[in-house]
């Protein structure tokens, strides 16, 4: 975060897609920026690049409801952005979702936030959504610098989209849009990778980040704001962005996630006790 928007402030959460947009691409508008070329193939590791992994996840198992309906074929990836548009600001409801997104590469640019959200930096230039009004606000407590709680409406756009998103509707789309999904996960550099199960991944790494019951201390390093707690800083990318919506934010982003992990895999977490 920088002194004038939170790092540049970005989002990465509403993301399965909505809610992975709504929350991966809703919270990596929040990262620290990482100057990366846009879309740039992530290094896949030797084991998964030498051979095919086993799939823990297999999407034709998701609770995908009317999709499997679907007859009208699907558009090449490369084509496919007005109808990812006109679909998901449908999913959106009231939610001006069309006026948030990037409208180019949006499949590519989901994939490509949701696999760097367990990570430790993001590209500022793969984001699916466009970065968030206004400057970041810090206030001090007791002579500590901490996240305003004023930041919310900020935030609120984004929020009205995970609000107003359907869990089933949002898995159902995804189902049906998911050979997309695949060919846009193995171009970004994972040829034998199964996209679902990195995201179904990306969502429980999400879902661990800590629940702090007062706003972490924040100092500024180099023009960006860090955690002073170094267990915080050394958080990944995603679950730093969920402390740093702040703990309304995170609850709401959490449940939908949950709710989407549900749909997408036939069953449901056991509550967790809070980590802090």
């Amino acid at each position: 975060m920088s002194r004038q928007a939170s790092g540049w402030s970005k989002t990465g959460a509403a993301v399965i897609v909505v809610a992975v947009i709504g929350v991966g691409a809703y919270l990596a508008h929040r990262a620290m920026v990482a100057n990366t070329p846009p879309l740039a193939p992530a290094p896949a590791p030797a084991s998964t690049a030498s051979a095919a992994p086993s799939i823990r996840y297999p999407i034709a198992q998701a609770g995908s409801g009317p999709a499997s309906a679907a007859t009208t074929p699907l558009p090449a990836l490369d084509q496919s952005d007005t109808s990812v548009v006109d679909t998901l600001a449908a999913l959106a409801g009231g939610a001006d979702l069309r006026a948030l997104l990037v409208p180019r590469q949006i499949i590519a640019r989901i994939v490509a936030t949701i696999d760097a959200l367990p990570r430790h930096a993001i590209g500022s230039r793969i984001l699916p959504l466009q970065t968030p009004q206004g400057a970041f606000l810090t206030d001090q407590v007791g002579g500590v610098t901490v996240i305003s709680d004023r930041n919310a409406a900020r935030y609120a756009p984004y929020m009205r989209v995970v609000d107003s998103v359907d869990p089933k509707a949002l898995v159902a789309w995804y189902v049906r849009f998911y050979p997309l999904f695949q060919q846009a996960y193995r171009q970004l550099g994972y040829p034998k990778g199964y996209f679902n199960d990195r995201l179904v991944a990306v969502i429980d790494d999400l879902l661990a980040a800590p629940d702090l019951a007062q706003p972490p201390a924040l100092e500024l390093q180099h023009g960006h704001y860090v955690y002073v707690d170094p267990a915080l800083q050394s958080l990944s990318v995603g679950q730093k962005l969920l402390i740093r919506v702040g703990p309304a934010d995170a609850a709401r982003i959490k449940a939908k996630l949950r709710a989407i992990r549900a749909d997408l895999v036939g069953e449901a977490l056991p509550p967790t006790p809070p980590s802090h």
